[in-house]
């Protein structure tokens, strides 16, 4: 009977594959060319409705210009990139200065060839011709989707480097700081995906689904992503490479034209990428909502789930929209502090509880069981944390009391002025004393003796 479950366990884990590769090459063609177009059409959407959201949210009219309701505008900002005079600064290291925007643009089109636009199956026809509603799948798929957004980070890492200015270097150098830091955090999500579903290939994972989304499941690791993706792909509130007040527009300041139409190309289509990723690791995917599938048998089958899935990714783009339009941006030392010391440390102990809780349910164990065990283990962590804050505490005021006194602060020590450290407080400002408490001053000499005499005079 072991045997058995285990043979039962190997065929669950391993993917069924065999519905991708075989269409012919002019069918791989039209669908490469869906992707694209499906990606340029969702990112000018996106761009004309994040400026209508955002107006919307100020008060102020927005783009009304260019086509109905403004519709056009991103394709009229798109034109006059193209027109404008295209330069490159004299110290810039030209053959990389050029390459860097292409770098950057090629691997956020690429993710979207592993995203699953509906099931596995020959659900739909094209051309005469049954395919499966995914460019391909792999095996490793989701480790593809790290591996290219990984690639992506060089192109804005060599912009900075190559142009020859300092600007732009400080810019290059914080968004691969940044990038690398939240990728880490996004990976160990990820494995949690993993460790429930037992793959790594997306449409399998999206047939995991079938009965409960992830983000029931593992509401932490969706949490995390959703953090994780907001900075991977530099947006406010973490848009630090492009923060204009120190950096004068961060990596791309010396590009034009084109170029810097690419940068800017290739966020947006890192954030449709990102949330096609959301969409299919932690939202079901292709799958209709709730209520509807519960009365709708056809409601994921043939070309329905492609609205499902376009709906769901639009809902994360507004997310996106609606956290520029609301919250101001960090400082740089607050966001590598929430990268290190937060995300990364929770993610990892939650990916810790999420393989322990599947060890045990592949023990059969009793789910009450295991709640238990889990609620107890985040108890004990608690209470350690705890008495770890409370002696440290402890600590640090005894040192405290027997610290000297710190020198007073002084704003003009350094011969300019300066603002105070934390901790530090600015010395108490001189105010004038009440009229009540003031000295009569006379003008003129001090003789009084003189003054009275007049009076008596008078």
């Amino acid at each position: 009977m072991m045997y058995l479950a285990a043979e039962d366990a190997l065929h669950l884990a391993a993917e069924d594959l065999s519905m991708f590769g075989r269409d012919p090459w002019w069918l791989v063609a039209v669908k490469a060319v869906f992707c694209f177009a499906f990606l340029m059409i969702t990112v000018l959407f996106s761009i004309v409705w994040e400026r209508k959201v955002v107006a919307w949210m100020q008060l102020r009219i927005g783009p009304n210009r260019h086509g109905p309701w403004g519709l056009l505008q991103s394709l009229a900002d798109g034109v006059k990139l193209m027109l404008k005079e295209d330069l490159i600064v004299k110290r810039a290291d030209k053959v990389i200065y050029v390459l860097a925007p292409i770098i950057a643009a090629i691997p956020a089109f690429m993710a979207i060839a592993v995203i699953p636009f509906g099931p596995a199956g020959n659900e739909v026809s094209i051309f005469g011709q049954r395919t499966t509603m995914q460019l391909t799948d792999l095996p490793i798929a989701m480790l593809y989707v790290l591996a290219i957004a990984s690639v992506g980070i060089y192109g804005i890492v060599l912009a900075g480097w190559s142009s020859g200015s300092t600007y732009p270097l400080l810019g290059g150098l914080r968004s691969c700081a940044q990038m690398i830091s939240y990728e880490i955090a996004m990976g160990a999500a990820f494995a949690s995906v993993f460790l429930y579903s037992g793959s790594m290939s997306t449409s399998a994972i999206v047939e995991a689904q079938a009965d409960r989304w992830f983000i029931i499941l593992l509401p932490v690791s969706f949490i995390i992503y959703i953090i994780t993706m907001v900075g991977e792909t530099n947006r406010a509130p973490f848009d630090m490479p492009e923060s204009e007040g120190d950096l004068v527009g961060g990596f791309n300041t010396e590009y034009s034209s084109i170029k810097f139409a690419l940068f800017m190309l290739a966020e947006y289509v890192n954030m449709v990428t990102v949330s096609a990723v959301s969409v299919t690791l932690f939202l079901g995917g292709w799958r209709a909502p709730y209520p509807i599938s519960t009365f709708w048998e056809g409601a994921n089958h043939g070309w329905w789930p492609m609205l499902w899935f376009v709906i769901k990714l639009q809902l994360l783009l507004f997310f996106f929209i609606w956290l520029r339009g609301t919250l101001p941006r960090v400082r740089y030392d607050q966001l590598m502090k929430l990268g290190w010391k937060v995300l990364i440390p929770v993610s990892v102990v939650w990916l810790m509880l999420v393989a322990t809780v599947r060890v045990m349910r592949n023990e059969s164990m009793d789910f009450q069981n295991i709640v238990l065990y889990v609620a107890g283990a985040i108890i004990g962590i608690l209470l350690l944390s705890f008495v770890a804050d409370m002696f440290r505490d402890k600590k640090e005021k005894a040192l405290a009391a027997q610290a000297e006194p710190e020198p007073a602060f002084d704003p003009m020590a350094g011969g300019f002025p300066v603002p105070p450290l934390p901790g530090q407080e600015m010395p108490p400002v001189p105010r004038r004393r009440s009229r009540q408490e003031r000295e009569l001053i006379v003008s003129g000499g001090t003789d009084t003796t003189s003054d009275g005499k007049e009076a008596d005079g008078v």
